[in-house]
């Protein structure tokens, strides 16, 4: 029987092997793993002309309808969880190829949001690299109780979020386009509008989808309405801020502090103003990288390449 050929792309921290036992496969499969980002449409369709199968890492290289015409032997795609945004999923079916997720873990993003909260908010970051300068107290932190947490979307991240700012002693509000009043009360949390999220908010973070409701909602008017005093944390998309206002607004003080794990770019290039920004926090994409993700992501690849050489396909997205 021929091998199908996979392969598993953007594996940075080089862990394929570590999270699922692909040797289970060998006699079926011929793998190969990226480690690195490919690039543009061109390296992409060159180098991903023979596989029969792509397995991808969330969003981290896309997968638009003119790459997906230019792979001929296409067979299956396979997305870490079950929702994809840069996967031309209409192209996939008029293609009659197979696309598939794999369960995921929620916990880790709402987690990271939270730490850097807190780190933004306390200003750990600036005491962290006075430490290793030799340096001693220079800033005097905040707390967070009594204090208010914005949260712009209520899904499943925005809940955990919200419940940790409870914990802390917050107030915590939330809107978002589609969010009810209902949807808040349930869980003993203040809707407010659009105007206030921003007016009210001591912390801001996100926590709604990219879409073309959402891209760029987070412009130069909307960092005006904030306090000056105020936090903006985006563990959510990239674009659902314009860049260029963020860094006017952090580099003129329209706002205090923003902490940022996504980008308009990814990977962010190194010489990327962001990394100059001041009053700024980077994290490169972690929030959903952790040990119980990779082992759902991963471990379901393996499922997922079982059942199509089975010819039973699972976990398929419509």
């Amino acid at each position: 029987m021929k091998k199908v050929k996979v392969a598993v792309l953007d594996d940075y921290q080089n862990v394929t092997h570590h999270f699922a036992n692909w040797e289970s496969l060998n006699k079926k499969i011929e793998l190969k793993i990226f480690n690195k980002y490919i690039g543009d449409d061109t390296n992409l369709s060159e180098k991903l002309f023979d596989y029969d199968v792509l397995c991808l890492m969330r969003e981290r290289t896309p997968l638009p309808g003119i790459l997906i015409n230019k792979l001929p032997n296409l067979k299956m795609v396979i997305t870490s969880g079950m929702w994809n945004a840069s996967v031309d999923s209409e192209t996939l079916n008029k293609r009659n190829i197979i696309y598939c997720g794999t369960e995921t873990k929620i916990h880790s993003t709402a987690e990271l949001a939270w730490a850097l909260i807190m780190n933004s908010w306390r200003g750990l970051q600036t005491e962290i690299e006075n430490m290793k300068e030799g340096n001693w107290q220079t800033t005097i932190g905040r707390g967070l109780k009594g204090h208010t947490l914005g949260i712009f979307g209520l899904g499943k991240q925005g809940k955990q979020v919200a419940n940790f700012g409870k914990a802390f002693g917050m107030k915590v509000i939330a809107w978002s386009h589609n969010l009810k009043e209902e949807d808040c009360t349930k869980i003993g949390i203040e809707y407010v509008n659009s105007s206030d999220l921003f007016k009210l908010s001591d912390i801001l973070t996100i926590h709604t989808r990219l879409s073309d409701r959402t891209k760029s909602f987070i412009d130069l008017n909307k960092f005006k309405m904030m306090k000056k005093e105020a936090v903006i944390i985006n563990t959510s998309r990239g674009p659902i801020i314009k860049e260029v206002d963020l860094i006017h607004s952090l580099n003129d003080g329209i706002i205090s502090f923003a902490a940022l794990d996504v980008y308009d770019q990814e990977p962010l290039p190194k010489d990327h103003i962001l990394r100059k920004t001041k009053n700024l926090i980077l994290t490169p994409h972690i929030g959903y990288v952790s040990e119980e993700a990779y082992e759902k992501f991963f471990g379901g690849y393996l499922k997922a390449i079982e059942a199509f050489i089975n010819k039973n396909p699972i976990n398929q997205i419509s």
